[in-house]
């Protein structure tokens, strides 16, 4: 049976393949390990960091989760006890949305130079970027602060509400969930692309315009990387095979190709 572009059917087969695109990033890391080594540098200092971050969150959460339902202090144990679990879940939740997209932004920040030359030497791998323009590292780096910066305060936008949401006995445990996931993804995606578009001469708009021509992809690709990002580790080890698999979805966005001759 064929498919129809748009139907649910055909968007979770871009979908798949939006993810698959990740796994094409692991295999040239894989085949590249001197290369991607050095990604992993970056991604552990920035890493180190975050995770003592997080850590102290896991520490403090039941006094926020306190703090934030003092309506409870007069209610029964068990009452009591089950709302600020849901309030500590809603906090750890938040946290690890801006957890990843933070540590995603500062990372590519630190590393810029490795993970530049590892999205380069994908593109190099399937035709080159016959389009490039010379972009001077300074204010390469500005535009790159400052767009990380514009996705970071649309996280936090997004995750107040979310946050709120999650308070929400059932819903706030499987709904907002998927719906973080789905949010910190697309974000990820958008993120991820950064160093293939500057290359181009592209700023952020163009990036989120490209990427929602074909949104399932993109939201596919940014899905599995926010995923695997949440497993311990899993950020620090696969932030070099993400921006490789980033390089072929900016790649495929933009219409060049991203299978060998």
């Amino acid at each position: 049976m064929n498919v129809i572009p748009g139907t649910a059917v055909g968007a979770a087969r871009r979908f798949a393949g939006g993810a698959a695109l990740l796994l094409r990033g692991i295999g040239l890391y894989v085949r590249s390990p001197g290369l991607m080594l050095l990604g992993v540098v970056p991604a552990l200092i920035s890493g180190a960091l975050f995770l003592a971050a997080y850590a102290t969150l896991l520490f403090f959460v039941g006094d926020l989760a306190a703090a934030v339902t003092p309506f409870a202090d007069d209610w029964s144990a068990a009452a009591r006890s089950v709302v600020r679990v849901i309030a500590a879940l809603a906090f750890l939740g938040l946290g690890g949305l801006l957890m990843v997209l933070t540590f995603t932004a500062v990372t590519l920040v630190v590393g810029d130079p490795f993970y530049e030359k590892i999205s380069e030497r994908v593109e190099e791998r399937y035709g080159g970027t016959p389009d490039s323009v010379e972009v001077p590292f300074w204010p390469s780096l500005r535009r790159s602060i400052a767009d990380s910066l514009r996705l970071m305060a649309l996280a936090v936008l997004i995750g107040i509400p979310l946050f709120v949401a999650g308070f929400i006995p059932l819903v706030g445990q499987t709904v907002v969930p998927v719906i973080g996931a789905a949010v910190g993804g697309w974000l990820l995606a958008v993120e991820l692309v950064g160093a293939p578009f500057y290359r181009r001469g592209k700023r952020l708009p163009d990036r989120r315009a490209a990427l929602k021509a074909d949104r399932p992809t993109a939201l596919g690709f940014g899905v599995a990387v926010f995923v695997c990002f949440l497993i311990p580790l899993g950020a620090v080890l696969l932030m070099p095979a993400a921006v490789a698999g980033a390089a072929l979805l900016a790649r495929r966005s933009l219409g060049q190709p991203i299978t060998e001759d």
